[in-house]
């Protein structure tokens, strides 16, 4: 970075996390938060005062949405980056908000450290899509004719499934979620490392406990590591 701190516009219609972030962000010295939003519409006045170069934007708010608005302040300043910070994974969103010309889409449950170095990517030019979602993009992207999969998992032949997982029939990010646990992350950690929500984690190891039968983390690490699974 250089001596110039980026100019920092944050949009969540939930005070706490909107003050939250702004006193977690603003510690760092590349970051200057120049403005505060509850809304879309909000939003774009703040764009035209202060001229952010990066804007963290909900997507669920009053008034206007953070689809709605990310469309508007792309329209009129181009120039200006746009971050989707959401709770919701579902692809419909991300694609939404990427249609509307976001830069990056992160999910709420990432760590602060990971934020602002995301952020500053982004004001450098990169995009920001978890690897699981740029999957789901691409899947769609690839498959649009093809029957809608479940749960949003990716479908693929029989044959093209890790061997590793047949003997259980666990998905590709359950496999993911039993390597953390195995790892001995917990709920929050997984949350963290792999752009999920806490609820959906919880979702995930219960799933792979019935799956694999097994009735807490040790035993599921264990089965998995006697079988070759990790």
């Amino acid at each position: 970075m250089n001596n110039v701190p980026l100019k920092l516009l944050l949009v969540d219609d939930q005070d706490l996390i909107r003050e939250s972030l702004h006193i977690v962000l603003g510690m760092d010295p590349d970051i200057e938060v120049v403005g505060l939003a509850e809304n879309g519409h909000i939003a774009i006045q703040q764009c035209e005062e202060h001229h952010p170069d990066v804007v963290l934007m909900d997507i669920h708010m009053p008034v206007m949405d953070g689809v709605e608005a990310t469309r508007k302040i792309k329209e009129k300043w181009p120039q200006i980056r746009v971050i989707i910070l959401t709770t919701f994974q579902e692809i419909t969103y991300v694609v939404d908000a990427l249609g509307a010309g976001a830069e990056g889409y992160l999910l709420k449950a990432i760590h602060p450290k990971d934020l602002a170095a995301g952020i500053k990517w982004v004001h450098q030019g990169g995009t920001l899509i978890p690897q699981d979602i740029a999957r789901m993009l691409v899947q769609q992207a690839k498959g649009a004719a093809e029957p809608t999969v479940r749960d949003t998992e990716v479908s693929r032949p029989p044959s093209e499934e890790p061997a590793r997982t047949d003997a259980y029939g666990l998905s590709e990010r359950e496999v993911q979620v039993l390597h953390c646990i195995a790892d001995g992350l917990n709920n929050r950690e997984i949350a963290e490392k792999l752009f999920l929500s806490e609820g959906t984690v919880k979702n995930y190891i219960s799933s792979i406990y019935s799956k694999m039968d097994v009735r807490d983390r040790v035993q599921a690490s264990k089965k998995a590591h006697e079988e070759g699974m990790i």
